[in-house]
């Protein structure tokens, strides 16, 4: 199983700290809106690496927090006259109202962030004993000059570093490119209390300490959008070293942006889509088919004809399983080793395109291909029990490790819903004394092979002959 790290720049082995387990951190949404699209895109992304890992028999522990304190929380609360807990109680229960339309899985484990601050505390309190952080005017800074690494995830130099940097008016700096780590107690603000002053922490900061509580100084992957490299992941990777040693994340991998008309999205510039306006139009399986089309660390487009796109692909898909479904009898046949055979290649392809840097589109292509030789097996030879395994196999990938339901339903389901339905207003017709609607059904079923038993309570069964 191979990943592109974003802190080496290339593909390389996955190899977990401990055999058998895998220890996952995701940056997740600062809850002062609804998710957009967007935002969406790393939860559905790790939500098929997690499955992929526990498909392969991976013991996950994944943990994606919650930022519900800084800048915006507190803007959106003195906009509203709300506190900044209100706000991220109400955002919170909309992620979770959004995400399950998504089919994510639940067993993640999913801090706030404002539960942690003690945690964060004593990480910049480290820093600062170990002498990479000081307190100037109420504030903590990190000293990016003490740490010699500064720049190596997001593979920028330390001239690149000083020329991008600048020190915004108000700010107290010894290095521009120093960043907060706790910011002085202002008017009107939440606040906690720390040894150097009241305050709140800043941003970077609660993935050290959040990480740190659940996997201690090093754990295997830590995702999120590509957009987080700098200067989020490169703060977190260089606070966490300084504070706790260790190598933090030992992969790095980071999921493209998605544009609307090749431009990247932006709460900022208004060009974005509320996920749950989206899923208002379009089925959740829907999304993630779209999202899954698209390798995750290239850019993807979004747009209605696209996600119309999806839905006749995954209508297609859904279509050619009931087709097959329709054909299942419980008897082999002397070709069931062709489709056999099939199974087998379908499941080894799949697989190692997941594992070649979660490359769900070559995933979805064997899908296609299968579905061609289930329905050449079909064409050609007929009814067969092993095309049960077939479908099962179908179902495991897209629903276990895509997140992708199926319909359940097949012409056979459709048909024996049909007879119920007739059966309930035979048995309506009785009960009203209207004897020729009910002998007329009893009549035209027996003509389809299908026999009514009535008894005192009415027809209860029915026997196909």
């Amino acid at each position: 199983m191979k990943f592109y790290n974003t802190l080496t720049n290339q593909a390389e082995e996955f190899r977990p700290i401990e055999p058998g387990k895998v220890r996952m951190y995701v940056c997740g949404p600062t809850v002062y809106n609804y998710i957009h699209i967007g935002n969406a895109r790393p939860i559905v992304v790790f939500d098929m690496l997690a499955r992929y890992f526990r498909h392969k028999n991976y013991v996950v522990e994944y943990v994606q927090n919650f930022t519900d304190i800084d800048d915006k929380m507190i803007n959106k609360a003195n906009e509203e006259g709300k506190t900044v807990s209100e706000i991220a109680d109400r955002y919170i229960e909309a992620f979770f109202e959004d995400t399950k339309k998504l089919n994510i899985s639940t067993d993640i484990i999913r801090p706030k962030a404002t539960e942690y601050i003690e945690d964060m505390i004593i990480a910049i309190e480290t820093l600062i004993d170990k002498g990479y952080a000081y307190v100037l005017n109420g504030d903590v800074l990190f000293d990016v000059t003490k740490y010699s690494e500064y720049g190596k995830l997001s593979n920028q130099r330390p001239d690149q570093l000083e020329a991008g940097a600048r020190v915004e008016i108000g700010e107290n700096k010894k290095n521009p490119q120093d960043f907060v780590l706790w910011k002085n107690k202002k008017d009107g603000e939440p606040f906690w209390k720390a040894p150097w002053g009241e305050g709140r922490p800043g941003w970077h900061i609660e993935c050290t300490a959040m990480s740190h509580k659940f996997f201690g100084e090093s754990f295997d992957i830590h995702g999120g959008g590509q957009d987080l490299i700098f200067p989020h992941h490169e703060n977190e990777m260089a606070q966490s070293r300084c504070a706790y040693g260790g190598n933090f994340a030992n992969y790095w991998l980071h999921n493209g942006y998605i544009q609307l008309d090749g431009e990247k999205m932006s709460k900022s510039k208004g060009n974005f889509f509320l996920l749950r306006d989206v899923l208002e139009e379009f089925d959740g399986n829907v999304f993630r088919w779209f999202l899954a089309g698209t390798h995750y660390r290239k850019p993807i487009n979004f747009s209605k004809e696209d996600m119309l796109a999806a839905k006749a692909a995954l209508e297609k898909i859904n279509g050619a399983l009931l087709r097959a479904k329709d054909f299942i009898i419980e008897n082999n046949t002397k070709y069931d080793n062709i489709l056999e055979e099939s199974i087998k290649e379908f499941t080894e392809k799949f697989d190692q395109a997941m594992e070649d840097d979660l490359n769900t589109p070559l995933a979805i292509s064997q899908i296609h291909e299968f579905l061609k030789d289930i329905n050449k097996f079909i064409d050609n030879y007929g009814k067969s029990v092993i095309i049960k395994e077939a479908i099962s196999v179908i179902n495991d990938r897209m629903k276990n490790v895509l997140g992708i339901e199926l319909k359940e339903s097949s012409l056979e389901d459709l048909s024996s819903s049909l007879l119920d339905l007739f059966i309930y207003i035979r048995k309506e017709a009785r009960s009203e004394k209207n004897f020729k609607l009910s002998d007329l059904i009893r009549d035209k079923l027996a003509e389809l092979g299908i026999e009514l038993k009535d008894n005192k309570d009415g027809t209860t069964s029915y026997i196909i002959k």
